[in-house]
């Protein structure tokens, strides 16, 4: 009888947490909710003007300017330099520490596949010192002579470091398995084949 008290007293104490610590956050979500409601159209390439990167947007394309760039020195300048970083990718699988940014992209960067995207149909989201962007990437890779089509469903986490936004974290989804596959199979094996 009282294992039963204590795991509903237990249960009770974490959903009242939870719903207190919801409560806390739901006047500067429903904010920032409101105004992300609508997805931006307008893509970021990364040939937009960089300008200061103490605004979340400005983060995102430095990102993209240093992918589609291959700039390996901007890319690690973009991630947070902190073994919190996480990548879920459709490459690299799921990645830990400060150094997988540089391996994972470093890999793609050398392969002949070419792959070149945008952001697009993204919304923003900001609570205190983390911003996160949900959307899409579109896009290019080179399979051999023929260029095909990437679509990949994208959530990039920031935090804000030293008075910039650095990436913690990069998730990226293809949603069609053939395209995952032809995609995975373009850059690994033409990374392997890339002269070192």
């Amino acid at each position: 009888m009282s294992a039963t008290l204590s795991r509903r007293s237990l249960t009770n104490s974490a959903m009242f947490g939870l719903a207190a610590h919801l409560a806390a956050f739901s006047l500067p979500m429903a904010a920032v909710n409101a105004q992300a409601m609508k997805p931006i159209q307008e893509p970021i390439t990364g040939n937009e003007e960089l300008g200061d990167l103490s605004q979340p947007q400005q983060g995102l394309v430095q990102f993209y300017r240093a992918f589609n760039s291959r700039d390996l020195k901007m890319l690690d300048d973009n991630f947070a330099h902190s073994d919190g970083v996480a990548i879920d990718n459709p490459l690299g699988g799921i990645r830990r520490g400060a150094d997988e940014p540089h391996k994972m992209y470093e890999g793609v960067f050398k392969s002949p596949a070419d792959v070149h995207v945008e952001f697009w149909d993204y919304t923003i989201h900001r609570v205190g010192d983390v911003f996160w962007a949900v959307g899409r990437e579109r896009g290019t890779y080179h399979d051999g002579e023929i260029v095909k089509n990437l679509n990949v469903r994208t959530t990039r986490i920031f935090q804000l470091i030293d008075g910039r936004w650095r990436q913690m974290h990069h998730h990226g989804s293809i949603e069609d398995a053939a395209l995952l596959g032809e995609y995975q199979n373009a850059v690994r094996s033409a990374s392997s084949k890339a002269p070192k």
